[in-house]
This record gives C-alpha cells, sequence and structure tokens, in this order.
C-alpha cells in the first residue's frame, strides 16, 4: 500500500491535493467546536491542511505513509511554524506523543477493511489527550452514482468502527469534499470515552 500512494505523489497524480486548507475543517475551527492546543493530521499528503493548522497557533505533526508526500510537505513549512512531518503507517505504530486534536481528510475511509477501520480508531484513542477530538472527513453514501472519487462509507461502517473505542459526538452528512463534482461527506466529531461503550441491559 505504502508504494501504491508513494507513486501518487511522484507521479504528481494528486486529484485530492486541492492546494487550499479543507473548508470543513476551517469551519469547524471557526465554529469553536476544536480544542487548541498539539494536533495531529492523519494522512496528511503535501501539507496544506498542517500547515494551516499551525497557522491558527497549533502544534502540529503531519504524518502519512508515502515519503515523497512527506518530502513535499517538508518543504512548503515557512521557517520557524511549529509544524513537524514524518513517514507513519498509522496501522503499524502510533506516532510520538499525545494530541489535543487529531484531524484526518479522507484517510480513514481508504480502508476497506472494518477491522482496518477499527484499528485506526483504536489508534486515534491512543493518542488523543482527554477532552480531544478526533475530526474525521469521510466519503459517504449519499449522493449520485460515480465510478471515482473517495471511497464511500455509510453511516454504520463509520460507527461500528469508532463506537467501541471513543464517543461519538456528532456524525453530519451534509458536506461536500468538492462542489465539481458533488463529492458528499460525512463530518464525524470523536472525543475519548469517559467509560467503556456498555452493551443494552437484558430484558
Amino acid at each position: 500500500m505504502a508504494d501504491n500512494w508513494n507513486d501518487h505523489y511522484v507521479g504528481d497524480f494528486l486529484p485530492w491535493d486541492t492546494g487550499t486548507p479543507d473548508p470543513m475543517l476551517v469551519a469547524a475551527r471557526e465554529a469553536g467546536e476544536l480544542p487548541r492546543g498539539r494536533a495531529l493530521e492523519i494522512g496528511c499528503g503535501t501539507g496544506t491542511n498542517a500547515i494551516w493548522l499551525a497557522q491558527q497557533g497549533y502544534d502540529v505533526l503531519g504524518v502519512d505513509i508515502a515519503p515523497r508526500a512527506i518530502e513535499r510537505a517538508q518543504a512548503k513549512v515557512p521557517a520557524g511554524l511549529r509544524c513537524r512531518f514524518a513517514v507513519v503507517d498509522i496501522l503499524a505504530a502510533a506516532p510520538e506523543g499525545r494530541f489535543d486534536l487529531v484531524f484526518d481528510r479522507g484517510c480513514f475511509h481508504v480502508f476497506d477493511e472494518p477491522g482496518q477501520r477499527a484499528a485506526f480508531a483504536v489508534r486515534v484513542a491512543s493518542v488523543l489527550e482527554p477532552g480531544g477530538v478526533w475530526l474525521s472527513l469521510i466519503g459517504s453514501t449519499e449522493g449520485a452514482p460515480r465510478e471515482s472519487g473517495p471511497p464511500r462509507r455509510s453511516a454504520r461502517d463509520v460507527i461500528e468502527a469508532i463506537e467501541p473505542h471513543l464517543e461519538i459526538v456528532s456524525l453530519r452528512g451534509s458536506s461536500e469534499f468538492h462542489k465539481d463534482p458533488p463529492v458528499k461527506a460525512w463530518i464525524c466529531q470523536s472525543m475519548p470515552r469517559a467509560t467503556p461503550a456498555q452493551p443494552s441491559p437484558r430484558r
């Protein structure tokens, strides 16, 4: 998988890389939904969103499985900005440290196997500070049929992976990754659990 993603960056085939901060991330930040402090972006690509977060005052670590993506991200960081990048396979190893905000734009949804998505959620739970927030932007099952673009995940796919490990604060499905053509997205916000998820009592 690492080689496939790296090939995209070597070949400069990056349809997901808009070069501007994601509007859903910006809106969540402006609405006061995201805690301040240390931020981790998983699947950071060329670093656009990580650098934007650092410009908002976060101490940021961006990680990606593709070495070429990290090279390109490091080359973009303005001098003096608290923004670092590292090659990390998120399912194989946890990034160093703990974070107040974890962000991924379309990384969680690339995993086809339910066990992999659950492992992703476990990894996020292991690095989130108490009171921290994971903001995940996920391709949804809404919208017109399409043959390309982000993978589609149902609300059940999202909940079954995340709910055992984190508390889902909100799951909204009215947003879009981009408008031309429109690609529908879930916005999922989750937090560490104060107590484990509980089964329904027997009646």
